[in-house]
């Protein structure tokens, strides 16, 4: 019953900054139980309506752990008059899933829409096709990841990960199974007539086996040519009872049987070419040609494959928007995972692309920078990839060593002058540091872009209760999740399990 649904979501969550925080106080939404149900949800603003804007839906995830077989993918629960969040679990209608689930070696990135049958009323699952981009190290490198997934009202859509498009398709062509059903379909109570024939090639019934032909003829003979080897010792057997074998005292004749020595190689045949009776090889027979078939004709009968012949379906209809799906009006994460410790953070949906985009720049965009200045040096990493291999020395040697040998001897032996070469060298060193300034300038307004939300006149409920204002007007923006040291923490809400 719905008490028992209710009661497996018995996993824990917990608001908290990830294990190795490159941003202290950043905090997110964290799945903190290993082999359990967890489930969670928060209501939106107002509802989505499929209309003439599209829906974007883009939230971080970072599997600190890496991730074993478990998933981090989110739901947009449809909107219907019963829905109460606080019986939130897997049996809760939703229009969209969408985001990353893995289980051994297959990596997946989903999305799923449910689709109305304008017909009967039914709703039915639709998977987009695969992702042609290979998924692996999105699950692997415990880095912070942008999942966002586009859907727009001419039908199309786009699934994109830290901003760059890795699944892309139509509603109408690139779903399984389609949308719209066949307009025919094979009637079911047709059947092959009895005397249908569907054999391409019959046995040639004019054709009779010639006189010579000998069926009896053994496939392989006794090679008349062959002569016993010189040496051969007819007389010794190949195996010999062992000499220096002894009967066991404990040997009974009467419940044993006869005691014989074990069986050793002939010590004579050793340099012997063989031993025991010489026989013949055996060698192909030329005129050896089995049993007679008669040929094989084209058959003047033949009607070709059996198909049931086409009706009209029944079930058929067109739908030619897609796109409209059923309004949702809460965001859900109804997870199972075997590995603990995912982190969530910065679930936004919204009917502008530029407004996305935007807050991805000033939010994961931030995360991204921090967390590829805390990764070690070029130089580092080659030299800890040498310590656990050793032989990466020898590749060094020749990519770093033998080129720079052969600078030295062409500067050496050229006509280039030491001044100009000193002046290219001070270019170098000036273009590197500006390239370094640019670099903590573009981080520097990342940082301020975010501060400056302090500030503002908007407010937007998280999913886990964190209240976080933005400076610019965005009604179009329905729902945002955030944490992070500004954010007013609240009571979370619609959790199953103990947080």
């Amino acid at each position: 019953d719905a008490d028992e649904d209710i009661a497996k979501y018995d996993g824990k969550w917990a608001v908290e900054e990830m294990k190795d925080s490159k941003l202290p106080g950043d905090k997110g939404l964290v799945l903190k139980s290993r082999a359990k149900h967890h489930a969670i949800s928060a209501q939106l603003l107002r509802p989505f309506t499929f209309d003439t804007k599209p829906l974007i839906i883009q939230y971080e995830v970072n599997f600190q752990l890496g991730i074993d077989c478990g998933g981090a993918y989110v739901k947009l629960l449809t909107q219907t008059p019963d829905l109460d969040l606080d019986q939130f679990v897997d049996k809760t209608p939703y229009t969209i899933m969408f985001g990353p689930d893995k289980c051994g070696e297959d990596y997946k990135l989903h999305f799923i829409f449910r689709h109305k049958n304008p017909k009967t009323g039914e709703y039915e699952e639709k998977h987009a096709k695969k992702p042609d981009a290979d998924l692996r190290t999105y699950y692997t490198d415990k880095k912070t990841h942008l999942y966002t997934l586009v859907v727009n009202p001419d039908n199309t859509f786009e699934v994109l990960v830290d901003q760059t498009v890795v699944n892309s398709g139509s509603l109408l062509t690139d779903m399984t199974p389609p949308v719209n059903p066949p307009a025919e379909i094979e009637d079911p109570d047709d059947q092959k007539p009895e005397d249908w024939d569907e054999r391409p090639k019959i046995q040639d019934p004019s054709a009779t086996k010639p006189e010579d032909w000998d069926e009896d003829a053994p496939a392989q003979i006794p090679d008349e040519d062959a002569a016993k080897p010189e040496g051969w010792l007819d007389d010794e057997p190949e195996y010999i009872g062992d000499p220096d074998a002894l009967k066991p005292e404990d040997w009974d004749e009467d419940m044993d049987g006869e005691w014989e020595a074990p069986q050793v190689p002939n010590p004579a045949c050793e340099t012997a070419p063989g031993c025991g009776t010489w026989k013949r090889p055996m060698i192909d027979n030329p005129n050896y040609k089995g049993k007679w078939k008669p040929p094989m004709i084209d058959n003047p009968n033949y009607q070709g494959v059996w198909k049931p012949r086409k009706i009209a379906n029944p079930a058929f209809f067109e739908d030619l928007q897609p796109f409209k799906m059923t309004p949702f009006s809460a965001l859900g994460l109804e997870l199972w995972s075997m590995t603990s410790d995912i982190f969530f953070d910065n679930f936004f949906i919204t009917d502008d692309r530029n407004t996305a985009e935007r807050w991805a720049n000033d939010g994961w965009g931030l995360k991204k920078a921090a967390e590829g200045a805390a990764e070690p040096s070029l130089a580092t990493q080659m030299l800890n990839a040498a310590e656990e291999r050793p032989w990466l020395w020898v590749v060094y040697v020749l990519t770093v060593a033998l080129p720079l040998v052969l600078i030295i001897v062409f500067c050496c032996t050229g006509k280039v002058t030491h001044t100009h070469t000193h002046t290219h060298r001070d270019t170098d060193t000036y273009s590197s540091t500006q390239t370094h300034t640019h670099s903590r300038a573009e981080r520097y307004i990342v940082i301020v872009s975010i501060s400056r939300y302090e500030h503002s006149r908007y407010s937007y409920q998280g999913s886990y209760g964190c209240l976080k204002s933005l400076k610019a007007s965005q009604p179009q923006t329905l729902f945002h999740a955030c944490c992070g040291s500004t954010a007013e923490a609240q009571p979370m809400t619609n959790i199953r399990g103990r947080e």
